[in-house]
């Protein structure tokens, strides 16, 4: 979801007199003068949102997940419930072991539960397992997972999740600026509580314990969203229940001047929060996902023609949830209340059956596209159900890369926002922020920066990760700069530009860019990683290694330090190391192409081809289109003298990167001893065509001509080469030019 959390709760005790600004209490304070609404709201959904794990809630259980090709098991050992999960090598053997303990579990189980693990640094992780009420309860991947590669265990339970699945946590300062890790300060709420939709608490209980205090003062503290207007009541709901969709677009954006927990029931909430959808024409067809309820409501003839009359209120009553028969009686009630004539007379006339249940038909319950493994009620209310079976089993789908949503991001909630320069700002980011209208909202943003000079840093952020999606750093780093310069503590744009330095060849600022944002984030183990990867790049490899090792404990979960550790090691000389340093990013993420690739060329380069075959061929089951794997992969089947493999994978290689120089060239080798003198002649010629200036692919065009007998052209290239940079490779020209010249 891309909601945040609301403002931090504090438990507090009561007080005597009323605080000019109201906090969040204890919710436990409301049970005292409200015990049965209480009881009856911790049976809700909303009442059961987040709790400690327990045998009725957890359980034991082992899942195989085909895709991945890995086992996931559910395990109690010694009252603490873990999550676990292994591979099996080729000899049935376990391997890449992981596991979790489960501290908490998100979702009330009426749909499903997710199980998370707290790490000693505060962060919540959201381990790969899910349970679904589905099916009288079964075990299935959480969304996002049910794909060969996936977040594993690393996956952070980000604030915007928190916002909507539990009360209100609190975080540290300056955790709320864009970027920063989602740390949760103790203690964590269990369970969305009445402050939630009737905000803070402390002026209402002050005011209650006042003595002399009227019953018009004590309901006067607090928030009752039955006496707001209903556009502010509806907005109580609409906080966590409307969301367009799930899938990259944005949903919605938060107001940065009010914070991530700035929404208090009662106020606009377009003065916190802001929705948006896709394109009209965007040929999205009858979008249903698990948090369409709002969404769904709002597109429906009823709420349509009702004039704003309908509400969720109409059919819920968030205090108590009926169940069972009295449930049907209930919504049924709830529609007839409008819709009894029609009901009668349809039935008399035998058009309409007298059975109970309203729902059954006109809101029945479907598959979700987002979660797949789970069946939500609709609540786009139809005349007649949609044609097919509704809860049919369906594959997850994943937007990414050609799939992923390229158009307008358009405004959804509120309907419409005053002309603004603010406004304008928002609307342009909205384009940008997850890349579906990069060209338009590049414009539409530069031109409503030109309008505030004021502009926040997040903007600026925004429109330089725009640029760094379009392959255009030269673009992106000025923007950086104006953000780090806008920001009191500006980390995360810090980090960025230290990063888009490197990637650039700036690399004596990017350390001093980084290491001032390690400094003012001294836990951060991602900064500290892109340091090491700059120092890396400096030739700097003790200090390389020590960054790297510092960000690997700090986050031991994250598997880039582990593996560019072991690139560093390599480069050093220790191959043990390294090779230890790969095998633990493996085992804390299997599905890292990148660290197979690693292994399997320190393997071949020990002579250990089997066991490096295994691990190329891994990796490019991962990444196919990988030119840089197949490369290694060919020069380690070259060396096992396997030349048809080899000759195979370098063909990739420069089919999915043309500009791949080395691997033409080797190729052009290749092609050579096996006596194919025009397909080597072929590589060698593109490889001078795409890069003119390398003297190393016109010495190998110049040798092959010269072997064909084409001496003029053979001499045309070597002259060129008498300016290469590499001494040896005009040496080597010199030395033909004039075996050459003899002839």
């Amino acid at each position: 979801m891309a909601v945040y959390a609301l403002a931090g709760w504090v438990p507090a005790p009561a007080q005597t007199t009323a605080s000019p600004t109201p906090s969040y209490i204890d919710p436990s304070t409301c049970a005292a003068c409200h015990p049965k609404i209480w009881e009856t709201y911790r049976q809700t959904g909303m009442g059961r949102s987040f709790y400690r794990p327990s045998a009725g809630n957890t359980g034991t259980a082992t899942y195989y997940h085909k895709a991945s090709d890995s086992y996931f098991t559910m395990l109690e050992r010694d009252g603490k419930f873990y999550q676990r999960r292994h591979q099996l090598d080729s000899s049935g053997r376990e391997q890449n072991v992981f596991e979790k303990q489960i501290d908490f579990v998100m979702g009330s189980g009426n749909h499903a539960r997710t199980y998370l693990n707290r790490t000693p640094r505060g962060t919540l992780l959201e381990l790969p397992l899910g349970w679904y009420g589905d099916q009288g309860g079964h075990w299935a991947m959480n969304p996002g997972y049910d794909q060969a590669t996936h977040d594993g265990f690393r996956r952070k339970v980000a604030y915007e999740c928190m916002f909507c699945h539990n009360g209100y946590p609190r975080i540290p300062a300056g955790h709320e600026r864009v970027g920063a890790e989602p740390v949760y300060l103790d203690p964590l709420p269990q369970g969305i509580d009445c402050q939630r939709c009737h905000g803070p608490g402390s002026r209402h209980v002050a005011v209650a314990q006042t003595a002399g205090a009227t019953q018009v003062a004590i309901r006067a503290a607090i928030v009752n969203p039955a006496r707001l207007s209903r556009e502010r009541r509806e907005e109580v709901c609409i906080q966590c229940h409307l969301e367009t969709t799930s899938f990259a677009l944005p949903n919605s954006l938060p107001r940065y001047d009010r914070g991530l927990f700035g929404y208090r029931p009662g106020e606009a909430l377009s003065a916190s929060w802001l929705f948006f959808d896709h394109a009209a024409d965007a040929g999205r067809g009858d979008k249903f996902e698990i948090v369409n309820a709002v969404y769904r409501m709002r597109k429906s003839r009823c709420f349509l023609e009702s004039k704003g009359a309908m509400e969720c209120r109409t059919c819920h009553n968030p205090h108590d949830v009926p169940r069972g028969e009295a449930a049907v009686r209930h919504y049924d009630a709830a529609c007839r209340s409008c819709h009894q004539s029609d009901f009668s007379r349809s039935v008399a006339e035998g058009r309409h059956t007298s059975a109970a249940g309203c729902a059954d038909c006109h809101m029945p319950k479907r598959r979700t596209e987002d979660v797949v493994h789970s069946l939500a009620t609709d609540h786009l209310i139809q005349r007649r159900p949609p044609a097919g079976d509704l809860r049919a089993p369906r594959e997850e789908r994943h937007e990414v890369g050609e799939k992923a949503y390229r158009g307008e991001v358009v405004l959804f909630y509120p309907p419409k926002l005053p002309p603004t320069v603010e406004n304008d700002l928002y609307l342009g980011l909205a384009q940008v922020i997850d890349g579906s209208n990069l060209k338009a909202g590049i414009a539409r943003l530069i031109a409503a920066l030109a309008k505030s000079p004021e502009a926040r840093a997040e903007f600026y952020i925004g429109l330089a990760e725009a640029w760094r999606d379009t392959g255009r750093l030269d673009k992106a780093i000025p923007l950086y700069r104006e953000a780090v310069r806008r920001d009191a503590r500006p980390v995360f744009a810090l980090r960025k530009l230290g990063s888009a330095l490197r990637q650039t060849e700036q690399l004596a600022e990017s350390a001093t860019v980084l290491q001032r944002a390690s400094s003012l984030a001294s836990e951060d183990a991602v900064g500290w990683h892109e340091l090491g990867l700059t120092y890396s790049a400096l030739g700097k490899t003790a200090e390389a290694i020590g960054v790297l090792q510092k960000a690997t404990r700090l986050d031991p979960d994250l598997p880039e330090p582990h593996s560019n550790l072991g690139n560093v090691w390599l480069a050093a000389g220790d191959r043990d190391k390294a090779l230890a340093a790969f095998r633990e990013a493996i085992r804390i993420q299997p599905d890292y192409a990148d660290a197979h690739n690693n292994v399997g060329t320190l393997l071949a380069g020990l002579g250990q081809f089997d066991s490096a075959r295994k691990h190329f061929e891994t990796a490019l089951q991962i990444r196919p289109n990988d030119a840089q794997t197949r490369y290694n992969f060919a020069m380690a089947l070259g060396r096992a003298r396997q030349f048809a493999d080899a000759r195979h994978q370098l063909e990739e290689a420069v089919r999915v990167e043309p500009g791949f120089i080395d691997a033409r060239l080797v190729l052009g080798d290749l092609l050579m001893a096996q006596e194919q003198t025009d397909a080597a002649l072929g590589q060698y010629r593109e490889a001078v065509r795409v890069a003119p200036d390398s003297g190393r692919a016109r010495l190998s065009l110049g040798s092959a001509l010269a072997m064909t007998g084409d001496r003029v052209a053979a001499m045309e290239q070597l002259r060129k080469v008498a300016t290469a940079a590499d001494p040896k490779i005009r040496e080597a020209a010199a030395a033909l030019l004039k075996q050459l010249d003899v002839r």
